[in-house]
């Protein structure tokens, strides 16, 4: 497996994988963080991709997941207050949100999200508290839950989680 950045052509491909993360969500209790508004939109993606912040994980040609890393400092504004918690760590991060696998490879997203943790060494991810699923591959990945944020587009709060790691 490989990361690359999303091109354009990737992006039929691209939201099928969001249409079919949305499905899995909801087969495993967590129904609403992306359900009832089909999130993301196209032209949320198709943003993405202009900005260079879309990523795939592919295996030859097949397209196994797809996310949105971004590293920097205060690059996330919603992180910028955390309740019932801290952050680990002031120092600059990185981020990956919006990350959906074909669920055809087993650890594809567990390879991603080591990538883009590999690029900055720093990493925070928030989920929704109904996605069980993320929040164990999270913590199977080393991070530590810090406490809740609250995503600005509808207010719903969110476990927010962070890794930290020695410059290489």
């Amino acid at each position: 497996m490989e990361i690359r950045h999303t091109a354009t052509q990737d992006l039929e491909t691209v939201m099928t994988l969001y249409e079919n993360a949305r499905a899995f969500m909801a087969a495993h209790g967590n129904p609403n963080q992306w359900g009832p508004t089909n999130w993301p939109p196209r032209s949320l993606i198709e943003k993405d991709i202009a900005s260079g912040h879309s990523y795939v994980c592919v295996d030859g040609t097949e397209i196994l997941a797809v996310f949105y890393y971004i590293a920097g400092p205060d690059i996330e504004p919603t992180y910028a207050t955390i309740e019932n918690g801290q952050w680990k760590d002031p120092s600059p991060y990185g981020v990956v949100h919006r990350i959906a696998t074909s669920h055809k490879v087993h650890g594809a997203g567990a390879f991603c999200i080591n990538w883009a943790f590999s690029q900055c060494r720093h990493l925070r991810i928030d989920t929704h508290t109904d996605n069980v699923v993320m929040q164990n591959l999270l913590r199977k990945l080393g991070f530590s839950y810090c406490g809740i944020i609250y995503v600005h587009e509808d207010h719903d709060p969110r476990l927010a989680f962070e890794k930290v790691g020695d410059p290489e």
